[in-house]
């Protein structure tokens, strides 16, 4: 069992909401990120009203991220990861790593992670592609031997918590 901080959350998630908002803030383009479980529930976000890190604004009147919600693109991200397995599997393709979807006024990122999960990332058209997979890629690279079964079901219910 994990020692509980003073947020109410072990030290291993307050690190993975760490991570979240240092991925959000220091990455350029980055309009919103989530993390979601494999049976596709949110499990971090970097929208402030589920989670209490920073998003980056994308001025000109625009909301972060999809419709402004990090729900949306949790739903998204586990829509294309679903897809994409299933793609993989009719393949014989092997395990996915990595999707990524260019659109006119965005991308979208989505990344597995060592348990299952998925990191997404809603970006902007002009963000630099390697850039974005790149710290990505560190995110899962930390985040993956730290998310237990325990610390996925302790963020689900702070998730819950805050809904």
């Amino acid at each position: 069992m994990t020692a509980t901080g003073t947020f109410g959350l072990s030290t291993e998630a307050r690190n993975l909401q760490w991570l979240l908002g240092n991925l959000v803030e220091e990455v350029p383009g980055v309009r919103s990120v989530a993390v979601v479980s494999s049976d596709g529930l949110m499990l971090l976000s970097s929208d402030p009203a589920t989670q209490q890190t920073t998003t980056v604004s994308t001025g000109a009147g625009r909301p972060d991220g999809p419709r402004g919600s990090s729900a949306d693109l949790a739903t998204i991200v586990s829509g294309i990861g679903s897809l994409t397995i299933g793609a993989a599997r009719l393949m014989d393709g092997g395990g996915v790593k990595q999707t990524m979807v260019a659109m006119e006024e965005g991308s979208v990122f989505v990344m597995s992670i060592s348990d299952g999960s998925l990191l997404g990332v809603h970006a902007t058209p002009d963000c630099d592609m390697s850039v974005v997979a790149y710290h990505m890629a560190l995110f899962v690279g930390r985040a993956g031997h730290v998310l237990t079964p325990e610390v996925r079901s302790e963020l689900r219910k702070s998730m819950e918590s805050t809904q």
